[in-house]
């Protein structure tokens, strides 16, 4: 029983988060600690929950264009894109707050953010590019159409009805938190409930074997593309409207590489396949936690990403079960050399 619960994908990135919770629970006692102001919770554990938001819809829609064994470098400029065109629609309104103008930014967004998901989807479907070099023309052109948009500026805008989508909250909770639990929860139902999620590890093991069974790989691999565009739009809105402004240079800033890091750590395979969804949102949260743990203690700023990727190394070798292996043999050979002896002469 123990040892098929240590081999299950989310036992060790459940260990991780937690080790990390204890980490900042011994360091500051109030970690955990929930104030009620003005009838919404308020804390770290809440914080980041909120400010985890847009990497977990990322890592959601990363989540499945790697189970087709592709990759999206381009998220992070599709969540830059996707808010400076939502706060350059509310800015050039004099009624910034119009419910109508906050429906058809958010639209207009979400609707751009989705054609870009199609053109990465077609570069590599139809095109035959290769993902990494499909994906990588629009992080490079995405981040200059964003400060396009922006004209080399940081929007700002005014309206509460944009800023609750990101700062709002709905049952004392960041509004934030139910976004990304209706995205979840689609996918979920839609890779789990139907045939698509055997159709996408289908494709990520062998395309050509899944196309020549009658399966519409390219189709698959569009879609995935898709979705994964949709989710980096939605993270852009989240992100501009928490902070009420649009930085085309520096919003969604490596997210990709983080999403990719969340799905890792959550257990999928960046050669295509088998993916798991809700160990992509544990990654995301590890990742979170880490971040806001790092400004916790102080760590200065121009060595924070050598720490962080110092703890990401740790947890990937945590869970490689090869590596884990490797060190217990050795452990073994150095205080039972007697026993190593007797095995290999019985071999």
């Amino acid at each position: 029983m123990a040892s098929k619960l240590v081999r299950h994908h989310l036992f060790w990135p459940l260990c991780v988060l937690a080790a990390l919770l204890l980490f900042n629970l011994i360091y500051s006692p109030d970690f955990f600690s929930l104030v009620v102001r003005n009838g919404n919770l308020y804390g770290s554990l809440i914080d980041i929950l909120n400010f985890g938001a847009p990497l977990i819809l990322v890592s959601i829609g990363m989540t499945l264009v790697i189970a087709t064994g592709g990759i999206d470098l381009s998220v992070g400029s599709i969540v830059a894109i996707s808010g400076a065109m939502a706060c350059l629609t509310i800015s050039k309104s004099s009624d910034q707050s119009s419910l109508v103008l906050v429906v058809g930014a958010v639209l207009a967004s979400v609707g751009l953010s989705v054609v870009l998901g199609l053109w990465n989807g077609a570069l590599v479907s139809a095109a035959r590019i290769q993902p990494i070099i499909a994906t990588l023309i629009l992080m490079v052109a995405g981040r200059g159409i964003a400060q396009l948009i922006t004209s080399g500026q940081i929007i700002t805008v005014s309206s509460d009805s944009y800023e609750y989508i990101g700062a709002g909250s709905l049952a004392a909770l960041p509004f934030s938190i139910f976004i990304v639990a209706a995205v979840l929860i689609v996918a979920s139902l839609l890779t789990r409930r139907t045939a698509l999620g055997l159709f996408i590890e289908s494709v990520g093991n062998n395309a050509k074997a899944s196309r020549l069974a009658g399966l519409r790989s390219n189709t698959v691999i569009l879609s995935v593309y898709v979705f994964c565009g949709l989710c980096a739009g939605i993270a852009g809105l989240i992100l501009s409207s928490n902070v009420s402004s649009a930085d085309g240079n520096n919003a969604g800033l490596w997210y990709e590489l983080d999403a990719i890091l969340a799905v890792v750590i959550g257990g999928t395979s960046l050669n295509g396949g088998r993916f798991y969804l809700m160990g992509t949102v544990i990654g995301a949260l590890i990742i979170q936690t880490l971040t806001t743990t790092i400004y916790t203690i102080g760590v200065p700023p121009e060595i924070t990403l050598v720490v962080k990727a110092f703890v990401v190394l740790a947890v990937c070798l945590i869970q490689s079960e090869s590596f884990r292996k490797a060190i217990v043999i050795r452990w073994r050979k150095r205080n039972y050399p007697a026993e190593q002896e007797v095995a290999r002469h019985v071999s």
